[in-house]
């Protein structure tokens, strides 16, 4: 059983609901018997699929009583079994985090989701939390009261990210069902309850998104670094994969034009030619584009100094687009340059599965200025589309793009500054003038494997290594 947030299609902010949604399908295709378990929000997705009842009850958080149900999927063409535990009063909205409430709301799905279980006649070999939203679960499988019957099973925790940790004060301590008040000091780190430090402590293995971020994150923890490097002994870095049938420009529905590593110069030039007509910008140019989350751990707080220095440097001779949402000073920030830049640059500060789609097909190059980036896809989509990933060298960046000057198929740099970024951005600049080049790096890039395949196999060994 996953139990996350965050599980693509049905609910979805960045690269956690990717993975947990592709690594549940590819494991329920090879024949293990997997479910997911998220809360029920008020997505696009819930509202236009079928759910049945199958257990109704309260869970209790400190002196509140809220009812909850599970709802089970009705063939919702996921190639898994999706669970929902709705508690209407904290999670009927259409926003999946960013309230004041937000750790009621996922201690509440916490011990929710262990009510529904010890409740089940069915057992687990596994239940595989993800961040810091679940990462209380296996402290509470161990010592809370009400939990003896999954004390055995064990549990491993997946770290997406560590920079979101899920503290909170003593004085919300009251939320946890009775337990053993002796273990206490596994929920305190740095004079708080840290949530994801919980689960570094109590889960039986843990695993990170790339090895490179493994390796990281002893050194920089924010703040965890002692407890990871505790923790070494039981925790393996597996590099995330993507889902090719999603992300395939031979089948892309979302797309203008389908193409695939032979006819990609063709089919690119259809994409890039809807996506200059959309938003104003010279087809003749070559065209940059970020895709993610507008916050500073992407970088994205240098981009609209980037975009000014970058067209200026090229006399308006290169497109910079821009998609995503966030941080509401960065995206005012983006808006701006529309002043200056009319016709060399653009942005859609939204979250839109489609239009990225497009943008990959579209852009000739995918720019990750990351401060940040336990593993990214991003680079991985890129590659898949013939499209030139521009990264820092960071996370899980290291693991999987090589510069072109070292045998590679991607543009690397390593400051997650305005300079260092725009220098990337004009050896871009520069290669995409040689088309015969880009033409065999982005041919090459394409014909990449990232597939769940291999994590799914160290996925399995972990599984069966705390197993036994």
């Amino acid at each position: 059983m996953h139990i996350s947030a965050e599980c693509y299609p049905v609910a979805k902010v960045g690269g956690l609901g990717d993975v947990v949604g592709t690594i549940a399908k590819h494991q329920f295709k090879a024949k293990h018997n997997v479910s997911v378990v998220i809360p029920c929000y008020e997505t696009k997705f819930i509202k236009e699929h079928e759910f049945e009842t199958i257990h109704s009850s309260k869970v209790k958080l400190g002196h509140f009583n809220f009812p909850f149900s599970v709802r089970k999927g009705v063939n919702p063409d996921l190639g898994f079994d999706l669970f929902l535990i709705a508690i209407p009063e904290l999670f009927d909205r259409s926003d999946i985090y960013g309230y004041k409430d937000d750790i009621e709301r996922f201690m509440a799905f916490q011990i929710a989701t262990l009510d529904w279980f010890v409740s089940q006649d069915s057992q687990f070999d596994i239940i595989h939390c993800h961040d810091h939203h679940t990462a209380i679960i296996p402290f509470m499988m161990q010592q809370a009261f009400n939990y003896e019957t999954l004390k055995a099973i064990p549990s491993l925790l997946t770290v997406h990210n560590a920079l979101y940790q899920g503290q909170f004060g003593f004085d919300k301590l009251h939320y946890f069902p009775n337990y053993d008040l002796s273990k206490t000091h596994q929920l305190e780190w740095g004079g708080c309850i840290n949530s994801l430090a919980v689960g570094l402590k109590c889960a039986r293995a843990i695993t990170t998104v790339s090895p490179n971020y493994l390796n990281e994150i002893n050194h920089i923890g924010y703040g965890l670094e002692t407890l990871f490097n505790q923790s070494r002994y039981k925790s393996r870095g597996i590099l995330n994969g993507i889902d090719n049938e999603v992300w395939n420009p031979k089948k892309d529905i979302l797309i203008t034009l389908n193409y695939n590593e032979d006819d990609f110069e063709f089919g690119k030039q259809k994409n890039k030619e809807k996506l200059c007509n959309l938003f104003n910008l010279n087809i003749e140019y070559p065209l940059i584009s970020f895709v993610g989350r507008l916050y500073e751990e992407k970088g994205a707080d240098l981009l609209a100094e980037i975009a000014r220095k970058t067209i200026v440097r090229n006399n308006n001779k290169i497109n910079i687009l821009i998609l995503g949402s966030g941080n509401k000073d960065i995206e005012e920030s983006l808006n701006l340059v529309l002043n200056d830049c009319a016709g060399s640059y653009n942005v859609c500060i939204e979250f839109n599965e489609k239009l990225a789609h497009q943008i990959y097909a579209g852009s000739d190059f995918i720019l990750m200025p990351s401060r940040i980036e336990s593993c990214g896809l991003n680079q991985m989509y890129g590659y898949r589309y013939g499209t030139i990933p521009i990264v820092r060298r960071t996370g899980g960046l290291i693991d999987t793009v090589i510069d072109i000057n070292e045998g590679g198929y991607g543009i690397c740099h390593d400051q997650a500054t305005v300079e260092d970024v725009c220098n990337a951005i004009q050896r871009a600049y520069e290669l995409y003038q040689d088309k015969e080049k880009i033409k065999i790096i982005a041919k090459s890039g394409m014909m990449l494997n990232h597939s769940w395949e291999n994590a799914y196999q160290e996925y399995l060994k972990m599984y069966n290594l705390i197993i036994k």
